[in-house]
This record gives structure tokens, sequence and C-alpha cells, in this order.
């Protein structure tokens, strides 16, 4: 009688959990069809300031240039101390950076210029990045697809001086992408002042560098910043102001050798790119005025 007890309880227990197990069995595969159901992407519409829609009219859909300028710390490099700029800077900072850079480009390369061939991010970050030698990092070129713009926060819209030095940054870095499209003559560019480049460029000053045929201090680094830096200095400048700092230069031959740099300059923009780079000049000189008026 008990061994029969027993047995009927073992039969009641084993169904019951059979049971238990086919319900959970049922509620996990409920939940994982629930989960497969799902998207694990974020979906939703998200919430655009008045400034995202600026850019997105004006940088993104105009140019297909996405800005950054909200804090992400996989983008920046975190040995220096960076952060983003206020939000209020950002606008009026990528207003000039459009009027005077973009538009200039546009006109004269053609609506599709700066489209076709541009970075496709600019990162904005507020403040100043030094480097370990003392010197000031004032933008970076990744790769051509991302122009890295310092000193945000300290732009002043007012003062030519200010404007100039921070879109000397953009005039440079774009540069440096035009030539990763298609290469310039380095070789030929080395061989007006091959023995005058230096790793040590910041010892020297730039009313030095020019009486030794280079157009500012940092072109003294490599024949690539040297190239980059002639194109930097004949847009920030008008062609009147850009022919007083040769002017100003009492060494001739260092004057000469910069006239050479400047002719394959010039010959470049107009062989490979279509452009000539003293009408650049002009609309850069009057978009900049425009900017401080």
């Amino acid at each position: 009688m008990i061994n029969n007890i027993k047995n009927i309880i073992s039969v009641i227990w084993s169904k019951t959990v059979v049971m238990i197990i086919t319900v959970l069995c049922l509620v996990a595969c409920g939940e994982e069809e629930d989960s497969l159901t799902e998207s694990v992407l974020d979906t939703t519409t998200p919430n655009l300031t008045e400034l995202d829609i600026y850019i997105r009219s004006n940088y993104v859909s105009k140019y297909n240039i996405d800005v950054l300028y909200e804090w992400d710390e996989t983008i920046v490099d975190n040995n220096r101390y960076l952060f983003p700029p206020i939000e209020d800077n950002v606008q009026p900072v990528l207003e000039v950076v459009e009027k005077i850079w973009l538009d200039s480009y546009t006109e004269i390369g053609g609506e599709n210029f700066v489209k076709l061939v541009a970075p496709r991010q600019l990162l904005l970050v507020g403040g100043r990045n030094y480097n370990q030698s003392g010197t000031i990092l004032l933008g970076l070129a990744e790769g051509g697809k991302r122009i890295t713009l310092f000193e945000t926060d300290l732009v002043d819209l007012t003062d030519k001086e200010n404007i100039t030095r921070f879109l000397s940054t953009i005039q440079h870095e774009y540069c440096h992408i035009l030539n990763q499209t298609i290469p310039f003559d380095e070789d030929g560019y080395g061989e007006i002042t091959p023995s005058e480049y230096t790793a040590q460029w910041f010892n020297t000053s730039i009313a030095d560098a020019r009486e030794l045929g280079f157009i500012s201090d940092y072109a003294r680094s490599s024949v690539i910043e040297d190239f980059a830096e002639m194109v930097n200095y004949m847009l920030i400048n008008s062609n009147e102001e850009y022919n007083a700092l040769i002017d100003a230069i009492t060494n001739e031959e260092a004057k000469e050798n910069i006239r050479a740099k400047e002719a394959i300059v010039a010959d470049y923009f107009l062989k490979q790119w279509a452009i000539d780079i003293y009408e650049l000049q002009e609309v850069t000189a009057r978009n900049t005025q425009e900017v401080i008026n």
C-alpha cells in the first residue's frame, strides 16, 4: 500500500514538473519572439534644436558636411585638456566659416566643388589645444574625412585679425584634403628651399622664416606644410596684403623662392582643380570684409 502511494506521488510530481517546465518554456519563447520583433536601434525621431536645423540646412544638405559640437570622448584626444564649445557660440562661428570658406570656394569652383571634395565632418572644440613644445594646435585634418577646429569659444566676430587666425586653420587643413585627393609635385616644390626645413620650426620667428624663403615659421616644418601655408596665407590676405608681406622681405633670394612656391601653388590649383587662386583670393577677401562689416 505504501509503495503504491509513493508511486502515485512520484507520477504526480513528475507531471507537475513537466507542466512547470512547459509553461516556463512557453513564456520564454513568447518573450524571445517579442524581443525579435523589437528593434535594438533607437528609431525615434530626434528632437532638433534651432542649431541642429541650421546645420542640416546649411551644412549637411547643402555641402554634405556634418558638424559635431556636442561632446564625444571617442573622437578627441583624451590626453589633452579639451572641452566642447558653448552652444551659443556655434552658429555664429559656422556662419563665418560658411561665408568665408564655403561660399568662396563655391563661387569660384562651382556649386558642387566643396560637396564633392570636402571633409565629411567638422568637429568644433571650445578652447585651445596646447602641444608639449608650448605651441598651439589650431586644427587637424584627419584622413581627409574630418577637420577639427579648436578655439571656437575664442572667435571675435568684430576683430579681423582674430577671424583670420581662426579661418587660417580651415584654409590650411582644407589644402591638405585637396592634396590628399590630388597630390602636388612635392619633389619639385621641395627643391626650392631644400636645406631649410626643420622639426624645430617653432624656434624661428615668422619674420626670420620669411628671410629664409618661407611664408611662415610653420612652413619650415615640411614640404607638405609649406605648401599648405602658402595657400593659407594667400587666402587669409587680400592680394595687396599678401604682396605687402613679400615686399617687406629684405633677402631678394628669399623673395624669389617664395614667388617660385607661389607659382607652383597657382599652377596646381589651375591645372588640377580649374581654380584661379587669385580669383579665389579676391572673393575670400571680399567675403571676409563683409563678415567684419
